[in-house]
């Protein structure tokens, strides 16, 4: 298990190196500059901005430089917030990210493996067919015109729930539901195929024969079987649903870091950009590691053919 975790952990490290290398380089590649404008700023001006935060030396120079701060957790100033420091930023909107991130988790997890149970359990019913039906609808309806419709129906006309701001908890349920509905369903789908799979299983067949009681059969025998292809699906849905989602905090104008990711790629701030496809890539890459490890835990022929 050390060896496979050792090996797991040097591959985390070796990815969120290319994904940094290939977000500066692109970033720098693309047209315009952190410091262009409506009103072109004297040549001078220009020069000096540029010098001052080390953007007049060579590329390769400027990767270096940022490599060695970002081994200090230095993530660097941002271009055109300059009161603030890129962390100062991040650490500002995380939390925001974080509690709508949480609730849509746990919303979706609940949900999606519920309704997923249900329906595996009467596979080719009314409810089952209820269910999937529901799901895709789900999946196929984007966020951007579900979080538009939950603040008019519960916000506008019923008036049972705040439309944005984050001054209480009752602030975040809105955007927790939007964020989480296309997680409910794709969870949905993952566990009802899989309880409908493992249900034919020849160990579930002897069980059931021997007079086991059914919720026993479901609940010790079917569900750990059956939710392991959820539990690979949870680390990246876990880091999207964290992180927050941009479209669901513009719309609810939740000051999360994914409104600063939009703002700083707008206005070319590089470091800001940088420093939110970081805490991006941090989450994402954390949550995957958690997952094989875990994975491996329930199914050793995991570690065993690594």
């Amino acid at each position: 298990m050390t060896r496979y975790l050792s090996i797991r952990l040097l591959l985390t490290l070796i990815t969120f190196w290319v994904i940094v290398t290939a977000v500066f380089f692109l970033l720098r590649l693309a047209p315009g500059g952190p410091f262009d404008g409506e009103r072109r700023l004297p040549p001078e001006v220009e020069q000096n901005l540029r010098a001052a935060y080390n953007l007049d030396q060579p590329l390769p120079r400027q990767y270096l430089n940022y490599l060695l701060m970002l081994g200090h957790g230095d993530l660097g100033p941002s271009f055109k917030q300059k009161d603030f420091s890129v962390a100062e930023l991040v650490i500002s909107g995380l939390p925001v990210s974080l509690t709508v991130g949480v609730m849509a988790l746990v919303m979706a997890l609940t949900g999606g493996i519920v309704l997923g149970t249900w329906a595996g359990l009467n596979t080719g019913t009314k409810t089952d067919l209820l269910i999937m039906g529901t799901a895709n609808i789900g999946l196929a309806v984007p966020a951007i015109v579900v979080a538009p419709l939950l603040a008019l129906i519960f916000a506008v006309w019923l008036g049972w729930l705040p439309a944005g701001g984050t001054g209480g908890p009752l602030h975040f349920l809105l955007p927790a539901t939007a964020l989480s509905l296309p997680f409910i369903a794709a969870i949905a789908r993952l566990t009802r195929g899989s309880v409908a799979e493992t249900l034919q299983e020849p160990h579930i067949t002897t069980a059931m024969s021997k007079g086991l009681p059914r919720q026993r059969i479901i609940r010790r025998h079917v569900l750990p079987i059956a939710l392991l292809p959820v539990l690979s699906y949870t680390g990246p849905a876990a880091a999207a649903l964290l992180t927050g989602s941009v479209v669901v905090e513009q719309i609810f104008e939740l000051p999360g870091i994914g409104r600063y990711f939009v703002q700083a790629a707008l206005n070319r701030d590089y470091t800001l950009v940088m420093g939110v496809v970081i805490v991006y890539a941090a989450f994402i890459l954390l949550f995957n590691l958690l997952v094989d490890v875990c994975y491996a835990r329930l199914d050793p022929r995991i570690r065993l053919r690594s």
